[in-house]
C-alpha cells in the first residue's frame, strides 16, 4: 500500500516529467501503469517522443 509520501513524490515526478516534456500528451493511464518503474517510465517518453534512452535517462536524473 502507498503511503502519502510516496504518493506526493510520485506526483512530483509526474509533473516534472510533463513539464519537462510539454508538447508530449501522456496519457494518466499509461503514466499509472509506469508508475515506480524508470524503465517503463523511460520507455513511454521514448514511444512519444523518439527521443533517445540516454538522453531520458539524463534528463530524468536531474529531477530524481
Amino acid at each position: 500500500m502507498a503511503t502519502e509520501k510516496m504518493n506526493e513524490d510520485w506526483r512530483r515526478i509526474r509533473d516534472q516529467i510533463k513539464d519537462i516534456w510539454s508538447d508530449t500528451d501522456f496519457d494518466n493511464k499509461q503514466m499509472k501503469r509506469a508508475r515506480g518503474d524508470m524503465e517503463k517510465i523511460m520507455g513511454l517518453i521514448h514511444d512519444k517522443t523518439g527521443e533517445s534512452i540516454e538522453e531520458i535517462r539524463r534528463k530524468m536524473s536531474a529531477i530524481l
